[in-house]
């Protein structure tokens, strides 16, 4: 009998020491791409050649020195931002509407509003093509901002609804039952408790955005480029290392943006649970 017992909590540390080995090789999977670019990013040489044989910045300055970087940056930047604030308004309205809309087509609209997460990126790429291209949008700054939010929506969309629903309803009723209006009890009540999941909602429609290259390939115009798209354009012409050095100032913002979002998610947990 005790050697029965003895063998669970063995077996069970076996357990978890093999999921914690898995995850780390999923891990290490995962970030091996990181680790290979970065270096290259410092490469002193005219072309990628991993290991580097000599080290120098020398890409990272002729990234910022060359204009058609710097505005493709920039544009990424631009357009991120405004998806960003597009996205989250719309996609959290869509939340709280299907979360609570108690009407027959609610499941259809969702899946609607999903649909771009799940729909092949060619095919909505060419889609928004034709579409935007008779509506001479193509090349635009709202042609990108427009398409690019259609992208983000599922994603802001998603997180938001599942803190709507676990939010406590009764907190909004007993907000009215003291005068305050339904504009007043979500900004006073709804929107700080339901915060976290609208701030994972910006987050991930920034993300979407400022990685998007499918879509963008087919709106681009000579005269506005998102930087994936320069991205792109420059590995398909030649191994200059500076696509190197863009790829890990991505790979930095999006990761320091990640790393933020979820120290600032933590700090606010424990918080409320201090209280």
């Amino acid at each position: 009998m005790s050697d029965t017992k003895s063998a669970g909590p063995r077996e069970g540390r076996l357990g978890r020491a093999g999921l914690w080995g898995f995850c780390a090789l999923v891990g290490a999977w995962l970030v091996a791409p990181a680790l290979i670019v970065v270096p290259l990013s410092f490469t002193g040489e005219a072309s990628l050649v991993f290991p580097p044989r000599s080290w120098s910045t020398r890409w990272y300055a002729n990234f910022f020195s060359d204009p058609e970087w710097t505005n493709a940056l920039l544009n990424s930047l631009q357009i991120g931002v405004i998806v960003t604030v597009v996205a989250t308004v719309l996609g959290t309205a869509a939340a709280i509407g299907l979360t609570r809309s108690r009407i027959r087509g609610s499941a259809a609209v969702q899946g609607l509003l999903l649909s771009p997460m799940i729909v092949p990126g060619i095919v909505v790429a060419i889609g928004v093509y034709a579409v935007f291209l008779k509506l001479h949008l193509v090349g635009s700054p709202l042609g990108f901002v427009g398409a690019h939010t259609v992208l983000a929506l599922p994603f802001v969309i998603i997180p938001v609804s599942a803190s709507l629903r676990i939010f406590d309803r009764r907190l909004e009723l007993a907000a009215a039952n003291l005068g305050a209006t339904r504009w007043t009890a979500f900004r006073t009540v709804t929107l700080p408790l339901v915060a976290p999941g609208v701030a994972s909602g910006a987050l991930f429609a920034f993300v979407t955005s400022f990685d998007e290259v499918v879509v963008s390939l087919f709106i681009q115009s000579p005269y506005l480029q998102t930087l994936p798209v320069k991205m792109y354009g420059s590995v398909t012409r030649d191994t200059d290392p500076t696509i190197a050095a863009a790829a890990t100032m991505i790979i930095t913002l999006t990761t320091t943006l990640i790393v933020t979002a979820t120290l600032v998610a933590t700090a606010r947990t424990r918080r409320s649970r201090a209280r």
